[in-house]
């Protein structure tokens, strides 16, 4: 019988793969930082490709993702961008739910969750 395991940990996987990118990290310093950041950018390019394959919108190639792989790049952006915002600060979860408490008022108002 095959049992399912837990969900991993969101921030504990964070700091997780923070401190093994930063172990492997072969430009370090202000470079190293900007090319962290830089690296959102490659994978919302990843996005775009996986949602043009999936309508076909490329007459040369057609389908060639699926909506499924949409959803795979758009959480490899999240899980960038938490990695990202973990290089700028220790302080990753605080300063998310900070920033997300903002947003959600000044978008929702009196109708905030």
């Amino acid at each position: 019988m095959i049992t399912a395991r837990p969900p991993p940990d969101l921030w504990k996987s964070v700091d997780a793969l923070w401190d093994w990118l930063e172990t492997d990290q072969p430009v370090s310093g202000r470079e190293g930082l900007l090319l962290r950041m830089l690296k959102l950018s490659e994978e919302v390019g990843e996005v775009s490709e996986a949602v043009i394959g999936a309508i076909g919108q490329n007459p040369r190639k057609g389908v060639t993702h699926t909506w499924e792989d949409v959803q795979a790049e758009l959480c490899d952006v999240v899980i960038t961008a938490l990695v990202a915002l973990r290089t700028l600060t220790p302080d990753t979860r605080e300063v998310l739910h900070s920033h997300l408490a903002r947003v959600t008022e000044r978008s929702l108002g009196h109708r905030a969750v």
